[in-house]
């Protein structure tokens, strides 16, 4: 086990079984705290609450900034594991301009296709990046749609 980090307001470690291990003020444990990001795209790095298995809020945390470097770092780490959403970087083709449509994508993760089944599950997010959910669940990113190449813009724009 590593030693604790200590902050104002709690103690964290990571206990050798992977799980995060949480002290609050009062000196009371918690084993599998869980890090949740209230707004994960539009503040990443702002706005998360640690959480217990049982799901009740432990401590919230306004900005990863304000924290000690040890423990901003461990809870990065933590964050990194549980976020999945790929960025796209390039759109290869799209089946058709009506929905639903299968696209062909290559994203930080590599190549993929997936369906977008309407023009509605297309967010427009902060600036011009695009949050884009595909039929089975799964969220693409597009960090700044103008930084696209032209051909992938041109397809991206027939849908917005």
């Amino acid at each position: 086990m590593t030693n604790f980090t200590l902050t104002p307001q709690f103690q964290l470690k990571r206990e050798a079984s992977g799980q995060l291990h949480f002290v609050d003020a009062h000196g009371q444990a918690h084993v599998g705290a869980v890090p949740v990001r209230a707004f994960p795209l539009a503040a990443p790095d702002e706005c998360i609450s640690l959480v217990s298995t049982e799901g009740r809020e432990l401590v919230w945390i306004d900005r990863l900034a304000d924290l000690p470097d040890q423990t901003r770092a461990l809870l990065q780490e933590e964050l990194a594991l549980r976020d999945f959403i790929p960025e796209i970087r390039q759109l290869k083709s799209v089946s058709s301009f009506g929905t639903p449509s299968v696209w062909t994508v290559e994203t930080d993760r590599g190549p993929t296709t997936f369906v977008l089944k309407g023009e509605e599950d297309i967010r427009r997010l902060k600036g011009s990046a695009l949050l884009i959910a595909s039929g089975d669940g799964v969220q693409y990113a597009i960090a700044d749609m103008l930084a696209l190449d032209r051909p992938s813009r041109r397809l991206l724009e027939r849908f917005l």
